[in-house]
């Protein structure tokens, strides 16, 4: 059997700073032996050892949470797959016992053919949807172990190792790191990009929407789970001191959809580490659910998201929506509407071309989403507060329509400030929108902000363009006037040189 090298656990002695220990492993991951290629694998390969770190470390606070509620105690994992066993078998003080640790070949050999197919197989034998075992079994029948190198694994189990998550502040400490990681991959390319909706804007669309205890959240293209788990930030403290009111929000609460499987490991992993431990995320494309067969028991409170853009909807998913379109963004607000409950609401990120694209699906969801829902804010942003440099609106409405009532927009517009990845989108900027969704503040006395009157909307078109009336734009001068003026300068320059004679 191949032992681990004496260097293995210096590392993990070195360095007790979780940030510290990410960027080693980083570091760690960028070698060759690692079997990655980019920052979307070192996110990969680093989150499946960081679940299992996780996993581990909760073992001794599940144990006295059944003794002290008098229920035998079972550990979510068998001995042989707990991470005591193969990745850190550990000396009575703690530190690795390298006679008993696998390492080389013998680890990969163990990962592969062992650790992974048994812990796939948990879904199978779950329980249900909503336990811990679940969740297991979906998060590694999506990942495969990419390293080549034994050792190499041995290295980054031994800087997973000190890393802790006993108390809130640690596990809060945690998922902070992990967000971070997550706004890096989105900064990685356009591939990361497609997950990450920055959290400031996020939070800011949560408070608005305001989803309380008792209520259904979801988001049908949760990337990685962002709008999850800053609605459960909001809603927990309501339910710290209320066990019930827990379990609600831990099995009662939250659904999501994720198609790639990146963005879904990211996701669960994203939600365990803020506290919500069983989301109901399914694996697979959220458009091929018929919405026409949706009865209210399918049907949510609030919605949160950030649907994907671009011509990616296949044939077999276009067939479910009576408006059909290869723009999957336009088939998701189709689904969302659809999903809402009467009298719910939500909050939807999309291309601000959408308001004003002269096609006939555009004009047909526009027209779907005026007629069932009430569109109450449009809040459009600037280019680069998304890595991919899109320009794009928010939707606040709620599903109690048609829209009678003047439509509120709000144009954020950063004065002497460029946005991007150096100095990205803050919940400060967005102060005064908020203040005034919240009825604080005159919008007449705006210049950012404005309404438009629905009756007044071309009925062919229904064309909702963000043009802040508050703003002169700069016109240009006509050709005859650029002609007039140049002859007036040169009519000018002619009697200066006429007096010089």
């Amino acid at each position: 059997m191949a032992r681990p090298r004496k260097s293995a656990s210096a590392p993990a002695a070195a360095t007790n700073d979780a940030a510290a220990a990410f960027k080693a492993i980083d570091n760690l991951l960028w070698k060759p032996g690692s079997g990655c290629s980019g920052a979307l694998d070192y996110m990969e390969q680093s989150s499946w050892l960081l679940f299992l770190r996780y996993v581990d470390a909760r073992e001794d606070e599940r144990r006295m949470e059944a003794e002290m509620a008098g229920r035998p105690y079972e550990p979510i994992l068998p001995e042989y797959l707990r991470w005591g066993s193969w990745a850190w078998p550990a000396k009575p003080d703690g530190s690795l016992d390298a006679d008993r640790a696998l390492a080389g070949d013998d680890l990969l050999e163990f990962v592969k053919n062992t650790l992974f197919p048994s812990l796939r197989r948990f879904k199978e034998n779950a329980t249900g949807t909503d336990s811990v075992h679940y969740v297991i079994g979906s998060i590694f029948e999506q990942l495969s172990c990419k390293f080549v190198n034994g050792y190499l694994l041995r290295e980054v189990i031994a800087l997973m190792q000190p890393l802790r998550f006993q108390t809130e502040a640690e596990r809060h400490e945690m998922s902070v790191l992990y967000e971070e990681r997550l706004g890096a991959m989105g900064n990685a390319g356009r591939d990361g990009g497609q997950y990450y909706t920055p959290r400031a804007l996020i939070r800011v669309m949560i408070r608005i929407l305001d989803p309380k205890v008792g209520e259904t959240f979801d988001d049908g293209a949760c990337g990685s789970g962002g709008f999850l788990c800053e609605a459960f930030r909001h809603m927990r403290d309501a339910a710290r001191d209320n066990p019930d009111a827990w379990r609600i929000l831990q099995k009662e609460t939250f659904t999501g959809g994720e198609v790639k499987p990146l963005a879904y490991v990211t996701a669960q992993m994203n939600c365990i580490l803020h506290g919500l431990e069983t989301p109901r995320i399914s694996f697979g494309d959220t458009l091929a659910a018929r919405v026409a067969d949706f009865s209210e028991r399918d049907r949510v409170d609030v919605i949160g998201a950030n649907p994907p853009f671009g011509a990616g909807a296949d044939a077999a998913s276009v067939a479910n929506f009576a408006i059909p379109s290869s723009e999957t963004a336009l088939l998701f607000l189709q689904y969302f509407i659809a999903k809402l409950k009467r009298g719910g609401r939500a909050a939807i990120i999309i291309k601000n071309t959408f308001l004003s694209n002269s096609d006939n699906a555009s004009v047909a969801v526009r027209r779907l989403l005026l007629e069932k829902c009430r569109l109450r804010w449009v809040l459009d942003l600037p280019q680069k507060v998304f890595v991919a440099g899109v320009r794009a609106v928010v939707l606040f409405f709620s599903k109690d329509g048609p829209t009678a009532d003047p439509i509120r927009f709000y144009q954020f517009e950063p004065a002497g400030i460029t946005l991007g990845k150096r100095r990205p989108l803050l919940e400060s900027d967005l102060a005064e929108f908020e203040s005034l969704v919240r009825g604080g503040g005159d919008p007449a006395a705006c210049k950012a902000a404005w309404t438009v009157d629905p009756a007044t909307l071309d009925p062919a078109t229904l064309d909702l363009s963000v043009k802040n009336p508050n703003v002169v734009e700069e016109r240009l001068p006509t050709a005859a006037e650029r002609l007039v003026a140049i002859r007036e300068t040169f009519a000018a320059l002619g009697r200066e040189l006429e007096g010089w004679k």
